[in-house]
């Protein structure tokens, strides 16, 4: 476990590094096969270990705003779709229910709100919960109507891009901030539509394609079916573009086949950039009913092309180690172009892909962009030479201890077990302290190794009484009395937070921002709460969105006693942003019953309707089981009501549940 917690920790920090570039630099270093390879191989091992890194790009569909535009919070998070490459899993997908099939435009996502028929705000995606505010470029952007006649509330998204032979033609005239050229038209397409001056977005030749209405057309005097695709069909009569859709009703592997290669053609005759190809179920309710990940859509599935492989020659295998002591091999190589981006390094994994690969310095190697975005050596062509005393580091480059191999389900991965070393701690302190976590600013990793080096911090608790050291960090180059004062305010800030940055500062594998927003919900912000449970036997699987897993990855960390020392130490320094709550009822009928909630339930948001039950005593739960006591079904419910009705469980009306619940005589 330790070996492929070092090799993950390795790929977050190279991915994260890669999508910095890619999304808020517009300037990648490697391809987007390269960091797709490096994607597949982070979320291989994250199924493989059942631990997923709070800080791991899989845990969210973009990167962190930087570029100091106008933040966005959306009301309805903007997710991604799951990959695949195999038209088999586009069949499974399907199961003979109707889908749609179009184009996935290679591009940026934004949102558009619209209401009274004017356009009010446009958005970036940004990492699905916040985004970056473009409405000052829509009007530089083709194919966003600024007012239309629907009068009532609309969200659509949709991808703004460029043309092929526009960026073609674009590349040869325009640089980016750096004054480098554009390596491909996603990144001009990004770097315009965030650009501060609209003038510079209206050069660019960027276009708009919707692909869904989120929120609205549900009115009844516009009869609109149950059906996505009629949804994006009514918005052509508003004026926006239409994008090439074909619904298939049949899970056939040649009609799906041929209609991948229908759309690419297509796209291809329409001069449109797309890396693949969408498939997703076109009956709302049903899209509905299947949920959601913290990144991913359940309703949908993105069919990638494949990749191209590009020979080059493996110079070094670099040994990265991570905060949790896994020690990740990396592949430095000679420099090769994918897709128009410089690839030099692609992730190896663990020590048993290294083996697999027999991979030697001097070979020649294959290297790919796995879905276009991660670099992946794909195959060594001098196999033959390996030797793995050689290639194996007998210690830790940071700290100079042993290493040690680990198996964890039939993978070899290499470990630094010395809890003091210094790499791992800097490491540990920079997630403590990061925009998703605690949110301290002006403490990067290189500030944390120097404040190592002389002494001012050995663990992240000593992150609150640097204090101490006051005099001598006034006195470093690049500090004063300013930056001090300023840098200790950001510190003693952090001390009132939220229960989300407490749990994700905590660092317990696979909490992220969505589990963490779950848990505050159950838990009523009650970190004590919380840690009874996890000490406990709560059962994590009745929460939306909890599996096995995560469930034992919150009782695993909390059973180990450095972990609870460190809960408790926040405990202690920290205290929880409240909000007032009333009471939860304890003579309610149903203290300590699992109810499931399925459709609209007036006039509670689902979020409001589980803060309910849990004011109740009970635990509101995502899915239906056979431990779930009661669904209370509101209207347009879904696939939960057949399955409890399956299962024997006791479907309530909202007017039901409101009077066992009180509400109502």
């Amino acid at each position: 476990m330790n070996d492929s917690m070092t090799k993950m920790h390795e790929l977050v920090v190279k991915l994260n590094r890669y999508c910095d570039e890619y999304y808020n630099q517009h300037s990648p270093s490697v391809s987007d096969a390269a960091y797709d390879r490096l994607y597949d191989e982070l979320e291989t091992l994250e199924k493989q270990t059942v631990i997923q890194l709070s800080n791991s790009p899989t845990r969210r569909v973009g990167c962190p705003i930087v570029s100091g535009l106008k933040e966005v919070h959306h009301d309805i998070a903007l997710l991604s779709l799951d990959k695949t490459k195999s038209i088999d899993d586009l069949v499974k997908f399907q199961r003979n229910h109707t889908v749609n099939l179009s184009p996935k435009l290679d591009g940026l996502t934004i949102k558009l709100v619209y209401e009274n028929g004017e356009l009010q705000s446009a958005s970036t995606r940004g990492d699905g919960d916040v985004g970056e505010d473009i409405t000052h470029n829509v009007g530089a952007i083709s194919g966003i109507p600024q007012r239309i006649p629907y009068q009532n509330h609309l969200v659509v998204t949709g991808e703004a891009f460029i043309h092929k032979s526009d960026f073609e033609r674009l590349k040869e005239i325009l640089v980016d901030s750096k004054g480098k050229k554009f390596k491909n038209g996603r990144n001009l397409a990004a770097g315009s539509v965030t650009a501060h001056n609209a003038a510079t977005c209206a050069k660019r030749c960027v276009n708009f394609l919707p692909f869904a209405v989120i929120d609205g057309l549900d009115d009844e005097k516009l009869a609109i079916p149950n059906s996505k695709r009629a949804k994006t069909l009514k918005l052509c009569e508003y004026g926006f573009g239409k994008l090439k859709t074909v619904q298939i009703n049949l899970g056939d592997y040649n009609l799906l086949e041929s209609t991948v290669d229908l759309l690419t053609k297509k796209a291809d005759e329409d001069d449109l950039p797309i890396d693949g190809i969408v498939i997703c179920y076109d009956d709302i309710n049903y899209s509905k009913s299947c949920g959601r990940t913290g990144k991913y859509y359940k309703d949908g599935l993105a069919f990638k092309f494949e990749d191209d492989n590009h020979e080059t020659v493996l110079r070094n295998i670099e040994w990265i180690t991570s905060r949790t002591g896994e020690i990740t091999p990396v592949a430095e190589f000679d420099t090769i172009v994918i897709d128009g981006c410089d690839v030099s390094r692609a992730t190896l994994h663990n020590v048993s892909c290294v083996e697999e690969l027999e991979l030697m310095v001097g070979n020649r190697i294959l290297v790919s962009k796995r879905h276009m975005i991660i670099p992946h050596v794909e195959d060594n062509l001098d196999r033959g030479s390996f030797d793995i005393e050689k290639v194996v580091p007998k210690t830790c480059s940071w700290c100079g201890q042993p290493t040690r191999i680990h198996i964890s389900d039939g993978s070899k991965m290499l470990f630094c077990d010395n809890v003091d070393c210094g790499l791992r701690n800097i490491r540990q302190i920079a997630h403590f302290v990061s925009k998703k976590a605690l949110d301290i600013e002006g403490i990067s990793e290189n500030i944390i190794e120097r404040f190592m080096a002389m002494g001012f911090l050995k663990e992240r608790m000593d992150i609150f009484s640097l204090d101490r050291f006051r005099n001598e960090i006034i006195l470093l180059d690049g500090y004063g009395e300013i930056s001090w004062n300023k840098l200790w305010d950001a510190i003693q800030n952090a001390r009132n937070t939220t229960f989300e940055r407490f749990v994700i500062a905590a660092d317990i594998p696979m909490i992220g921002n969505h589990a963490s927003r779950e848990l505050a919900k159950v838990f009523s912000n009650s970190l004590d709460e919380f840690e009874a449970a996890a000490i406990g036997k709560y059962d994590f699987t009745t929460l939306s969105d909890f599996g096995e897993i995560l469930n034992n990855n919150i009782h695993s960390w909390f059973s180990d006693q450095n972990n609870l020392k460190l809960w408790r130490d926040m405990k202690a320094m920290m205290t929880i942003k409240t909000q007032s709550q009333t009471p939860v009822v304890t003579n309610s009928p149903f203290a300590g019953k699992t109810i499931v909630v399925t459709g609209k339930v007036e006039p509670y948001t689902r979020d409001g309707i589980h803060q309910k039950i849990y004011l109740l005593g009970d635990k509101p739960s995502g899915s239906v089981t056979k431990n779930t006591d009661y669904l209370i079904c509101g209207d347009n419910a879904g696939s939960k009501l057949d399955k409890a009705n399956a299962l024997g469980v006791k479907v309530l009306t909202p007017a039901e549940f409101f009077k066992m619940a009180g509400e109502i005589s």
